[in-house]
């Protein structure tokens, strides 16, 4: 058993070496994720903040989180057309025939989606520092934020697995992010889900981008979280699990 262990994260770390070399390769695919969610945050601070009313004095505080899950959504897309190359060029196949763990080359692509995720998450706090965020969070609260960031880019990039799999064109493969990018804009990312019409209230308030955004900016605030932090590490593990499950039968299907 522990031979088959050590054996398989060997494989894994081989697969995430390549994939993160294509990465380094193409630094355009994370400046492009990162571009865009910046210029949503300047957007939103510079040109409507000042007449929105989000019941704090620095709304590029309050708007944070909601552009670190924008940023986390458009970067899985990503993955998503990597994989459908990989699967194109029969490189599934050819994997296949060599003596390695079946699941590491997926593993792979996960892993360089939360390492790439990453890297943009880091860009975008730092122009929001220069655009005056300021946090008194602790480090237990910043290492809370992270870790529900980590388990929010896992249950997404399972999730862009399955089309990476199982798509019949490029843009089969990355069209399933775009109503994931627009989640954020129908929650309390950008605006008080009290200001909403009833229907959009409820259906913001009960969907899991409010819990996750809600918690991450009371944890940055050093406010007390109640229970949405909960509500957010169900909502995470729930679609992680869910994902991986539909995204390993897709993989054993494949191949």
């Amino acid at each position: 058993m522990e031979t088959v262990r050590k054996h398989f994260f060997i494989d894994m770390s081989v697969m995430l070496g390549r994939s993160m070399r294509h990465i380094f390769r193409s630094m355009d695919t994370i400046i492009t994720v990162t571009i865009m969610p910046i210029a949503f945050m300047l957007l939103f601070v510079y040109v409507f903040g000042g007449a929105i009313q989000s019941g704090t004095a620095n709304y590029v505080n309050y708007l944070l989180p909601g552009i670190l899950l924008i940023a986390i959504a458009s970067g899985i897309s990503y993955t998503a057309y990597r994989l459908f190359n990989d699967v194109q060029k029969g490189i599934i196949e050819r994997f296949r025939s060599m003596p390695i763990a079946p699941s590491t080359m997926l593993w792979g692509h996960v892993l360089t989606s939360l390492v790439s995720n990453a890297i943009s998450v880091v860009v975008i706090i730092l122009v929001a520092l220069i655009m005056g965020f300021r946090s008194s969070a602790g480090i237990l609260s910043w290492l809370t934020v992270i870790g529900i960031l980590a388990l929010f880019t896992l249950a997404l990039t399972w999730i862009a697995v399955i089309p990476g799999l199982t798509a019949k064109s490029t843009d089969g493969a990355t069209a399933f992010s775009y109503p994931i990018i627009f989640l954020p804009f129908i929650s309390s990312a950008f605006v008080p889900t009290r200001s909403m019409p009833f229907v959009v209230r409820v259906f913001a308030e009960n969907q899991p981008v409010t819990a996750i955004v809600d918690a991450i900016r009371a944890l940055l605030a050093n406010q007390p979280v109640s229970q949405n932090i909960w509500i957010a590490l169900a909502w995470c593990i729930g679609i992680l699990l869910v994902a991986y499950i539909f995204a390993m039968r897709a993989y054993k299907k494949r191949v």
